[in-house]
C-alpha cells in the first residue's frame, strides 16, 4: 500500500518555495508507518518572516475588494472542495488516521463553513446610530485587522483551518497559515482550493515547520495584527505570555484543552446514554478537545450503565480508517500512543479499576500502526490524575455521583471548561444543568463532541483565552474592529 511521496512546498506571496535551508520532514500514515504520505519544508523563522511580509504587502489591495466579492471567491472554493470531497476525505484518513466516515463528515463540514462565511460577505454591515446633532450622521463600519497568523492542530485538520481562514478572509484580512506538522497535506488542499478559486497572490500564505521556529515567529512578529491558535493549554499559555513580553498588543484568540464531563442521571435512557458516551469518548480515537473524558453517573444506575458501556466498548471495531465499517482508527503518532498507554498505567497505579481495553493492538493489520484498545476505568476518584488531566486519547473514566447535585459538582471540578453534556429525561434537571455547568458548550442528550458552524464556539477557564468566540457571527467580531464615524452633513 506504500505510495511514492510527493515533495510539497510553502506558498509565499503566490509562489511555491522550499525552506530557505532546504530541510524537510516526512508526513507519515499513522495506520501504516511504511507509508510516507508526503514531504514538506521544515521551514525557518526567515521563511515565516517572508510569509508575514507577503501578507502585509497584499493587505491593502485585498481590503479594497468589497466583501460580497470576497464571498464569491470563498463560495467558489467551497464548490471546488465539494467536487474533491472523496479525494480530500481519503487524504485526511491516510494522514490523520480517523475512519473514513468521520473524514467524510469533516470535509462536508468544512464545505459548509466556507459557504456560511461566503454569505457573511453580504452581511458585513455596520450600524446607524441616532445622533443628537441634526446635521451629523453617526454610524459604524467593520474594518479588517491586517495580517492574521493562524495556527491549527492535527485532530481536525480540515474543519478548524476552515473556520479560522474563511472568516479571516471574508473580513478583509490577509493570512499566514501554519498547519500542524502531523497533518500538513490536508491543510494544503484547503489553500489550493482557495487559490484555484481566484484568491489573489499573497492574501493566503501557507508555511510548514516546527512551532518552536515558525510558530514562534508567527506569534511574536509585530507585523501580525491578530493570532488565532487552537492547541494545548501549555502552548497557548506560552503564546499569550511571550506576546505580552514582546509587545505590539495584537488581538489573540486561544482555544485549548478540555476535560469534558458527561453526566448520566438515573432517569436517562441508558442504552442511548451509552451510545452518546461511546461517540463522545472514542470517536476520532478520543483525539478531540471536546471529547468525553469523564462520565459521571448517578449511583442508582452506576452498575448497570457501566456494564452496558463495557459491553459496547468491547464491540468497537479498531483498524485502519480506510477500511469501511471501522469505528476507531489509530492514534495520530507514536508519541500520542505512548502518552495514552502511559495514562492507562497511571490509572492502574492510582488504583482505578481498568474494566476493558488499554493495551496496544499488535498482530495482523496492526503491526505497522499506532493502534490501541479503547479503555474504560471505574472506581475513579476525582482527585486522580486520569480524572483531572487531559489525556486526548481513547480513555474514559466512570465516576460515581451520589445524586444530581453531587454529579454537577463533580462535573464542575475541573480546570477546564470547554464542553459538557447531561443525559436525562427530566426537563427541570436539564435546565438546571445548563445554567449551573461551567462550560462554553452545553448539551442535553447529545455527545460532548460535534458543533455547528452557525453557533459560537469556545470554552471558559483553561480551555480558552475567553476573548472572542469562534464560528458563527462571533468569528466576524474577532477578525474585525469597529470604526465609529461622525459624519458632519454641513461644514
Amino acid at each position: 500500500m506504500t505510495q511514492k511521496a510527493t515533495h510539497f512546498k510553502n506558498l509565499i506571496g503566490g509562489g511555491w518555495q522550499d525552506s530557505s535551508d532546504r530541510n524537510t520532514f516526512a508526513d507519515v500514515n499513522p495506520a501504516d508507518t511504511r507509508d510516507i504520505v508526503a514531504v514538506f519544508p521544515q521551514s525557518t523563522r526567515d521563511d515565516a518572516r517572508a510569509a508575514i511580509d507577503a501578507a502585509k504587502s497584499a493587505r491593502r489591495k485585498w481590503e479594497e475588494v468589497v466583501p460580497p466579492s470576497r464571498g464569491k471567491i470563498v463560495f467558489k472554493a467551497a464548490e471546488i472542495m465539494e467536487a474533491r470531497k472523496e479525494e480530500l476525505a481519503r487524504i485526511l484518513t491516510r494522514e490523520e488516521g480517523k475512519v473514513l466516515a468521520e473524514s467524510r463528515g469533516e470535509v462536508a463540514r468544512a464545505v459548509d463553513i466556507f459557504r456560511f462565511y461566503a454569505g457573511e460577505g453580504h452581511r458585513m454591515n455596520g450600524e446607524v446610530i441616532p445622533s443628537e446633532d441634526p446635521d451629523m450622521m453617526l454610524y459604524t463600519e467593520k474594518q479588517p485587522l491586517g495580517v492574521v497568523s493562524i495556527i491549527t492542530p492535527w485532530n481536525f485538520p480540515v474543519a478548524i483551518p476552515a473556520w479560522k481562514i474563511a472568516p479571516a478572509l471574508i473580513c478583509g484580512n490577509t493570512v499566514v497559515f501554519k498547519p500542524a506538522s502531523l497533518t500538513p497535506l490536508i491543510g494544503l488542499k484547503i489553500v489550493e482550493a482557495l487559490k484555484d478559486a481566484g484568491l489573489p497572490d499573497g492574501v493566503l500564505n501557507f508555511i510548514t515547520g516546527p512551532g518552536s521556529t515558525v510558530g514562534t515567529e508567527l506569534t511574536e512578529n509585530r507585523k501580525v495584527a491578530a493570532i488565532s491558535f487552537t492547541g494545548s493549554y501549555e502552548v497557548g499559555d506560552r503564546i499569550y505570555k511571550s506576546r505580552a513580553e514582546s509587545g505590539g498588543m495584537p488581538r489573540i484568540q486561544l482555544e485549548m484543552g478540555g476535560k469534558n464531563p458527561l453526566v448520566v442521571l438515573s432517569d436517562a435512557d441508558l442504552q442511548k446514554a451509552v451510545e452518546i458516551a461511546v461517540k463522545g469518548g472514542f470517536g476520532g480515537t478520543g483525539q478531540a478537545c471536546t471529547a468525553t473524558s469523564r462520565i459521571i453517573v448517578e449511583e442508582p444506575v452506576l452498575d448497570q450503565f457501566t456494564r452496558l458501556l463495557v459491553e459496547r466498548t468491547k464491540r468497537i471495531r479498531v483498524g485502519s480508517g480506510v477500511e469501511e465499517g471501522m469505528e476507531m482508527g489509530p492514534a495520530v503518532s507514536d508519541a500520542e500512543l505512548k502518552k495514552d498507554l502511559d495514562y492507562v498505567e497511571i490509572g492502574k497505579d492510582e488504583n482505578a479499576k481498568l474494566l476493558c481495553g488499554g493495551k496496544r493492538l499488535l498482530g495482523r493489520g496492526y503491526e505497522h500502526g499506532y493502534f490501541m484498545e479503547p479503555a474504560v476505568f471505574t472506581d475513579v476518584n476525582p482527585d486522580m490524575r486520569i480524572a483531572k488531566e487531559e489525556i486526548f486519547g481513547p480513555v474514559v473514566c466512570v465516576i460515581s455521583g451520589k445524586d444530581f447535585d453531587r454529579a454537577l459538582e463533580l462535573a464542575n471540578d475541573s480546570e477546564y471548561g470547554l464542553s459538557a453534556s447531561v443525559c436525562t429525561n427530566n426537563l427541570e434537571k436539564a435546565h438546571t444543568f445548563v445554567h449551573r455547568i461551567h462550560a462554553g458548550v452545553v448539551k442535553v442528550n447529545r455527545p460532548t463532541t460535534g458543533i455547528l458552524v452557525q453557533a459560537p464556539f469556545g470554552g471558559v477557564k483553561k480551555s480558552s483565552s475567553m476573548t472572542f468566540k469562534e464560528q458563527g457571527k462571533a468569528a466576524v467580531d474577532f477578525y474585525t474592529f469597529t470604526k465609529t464615524v461622525y459624519m458632519g452633513i454641513k461644514p
